[in-house]
């Protein structure tokens, strides 16, 4: 009797943290689908996952909510994120339809979804609860086993089969042929001079470097510091270090040092030449 008590009461904590966290999950979700930005919606999925993980702890699901983080959160987000990097999506990719009728397609599926999910939960029925005890009488990893290679498993042969068709399709995506002739490089010292915009080549990364940070520009031959030896998103940021000062005053420092060290002290011309005629 108090095992059915306890199924069906909840905790002020546990309240408090169902309506904060669903709370995030459900904007998370939201943002998912509004967000503009493919990696923006990418990361919203992420942190919902994270509440779901956070869930499956809470109700004592411990091997659910490590899957969650390590395989959905940590591997397949993160290889989102991967695919939306290389593939280049941006927003303004998502208003070309490469399928005629693809909206209205994935609406209609969205509303058939939709429906079924609504009429199995309005039909679902639960007279009494077996409680998390029950179901891991064996342990949480034994109960979770017996019920995905039992009564599930057709929904989880069907779920692998999609992550595979995505990963596949992923590495289609970002695969791309090569649609025009590679440029030789006296075409390309011709267009830099057509243009008028850095007609010799680029210099490359740490030419004449002065540190081994990546946000400290270069010297180039001629002794002046060249921004372009520096990340383009650093110099957009306006993060380039200037040690031109710094490394004055390190050298003072050093040649400072160096002479309390050895103790240097002037010495007389006339000393060198008594000490020739005594060698002689």
């Amino acid at each position: 009797m108090t095992e059915q008590l306890a199924a069906y009461s909840t905790s002020t904590g546990e309240a408090v943290q169902f309506w904060i966290l669903g709370t995030v999950a459900v904007i998370g979700a939201l943002c998912t689908v509004f967000m503009k930005r493919a990696v923006h919606s990418a990361l919203c999925l992420a942190g919902t996952m994270i509440v779901l993980a956070v869930f499956y702890l809470a109700n004592g699901a411990y091997f659910l909510g490590v899957v969650q983080i390590v395989v959905y959160t940590g591997a397949i987000m993160m290889l989102f994120l991967f695919v939306v990097m290389l593939v280049g999506v941006t927003a303004a990719d998502s208003l070309k339809e490469t399928i005629k009728g693809q909206r209205w397609l994935a609406l209609l599926c969205g509303l058939g979804f939709g429906l079924l999910l609504v009429g199995g939960i309005g039909n679902a029925s639960l007279s009494e609860f077996s409680g998390i005890g029950q179901a891991n009488a064996g342990g949480n990893v034994e109960g979770l086993a017996a019920l995905i290679f039992t009564k599930y498993v057709f929904a989880f042969e069907v779920t692998g089969a999609l992550l595979i068709t995505a990963a596949v399709g992923a590495m289609v995506l970002t695969h791309r042929e090569r649609t025009e002739r590679a440029r030789t490089q006296r075409e390309l010292a011709e267009q830099r001079v057509r243009e008028g915009k850095h007609v010799p080549p680029l210099p490359a990364p740490g030419v004449y470097a002065r540190h081994n940070a990546v946000d400290i520009a270069g010297l180039l031959p001629d002794g002046t510091p060249s921004d372009l030896t520096v990340s383009k998103t650093l110099r957009e940021r306006g993060q380039i270090r200037d040690v031109s000062r710094e490394a004055l005053n390190d050298l003072r420092a050093l040649e400072q040092r160096a002479e309390e060290r050895l103790e240097r002290k002037a010495v007389d011309p006339a000393g060198f030449k008594r000490a020739e005629e005594a060698s002689k």
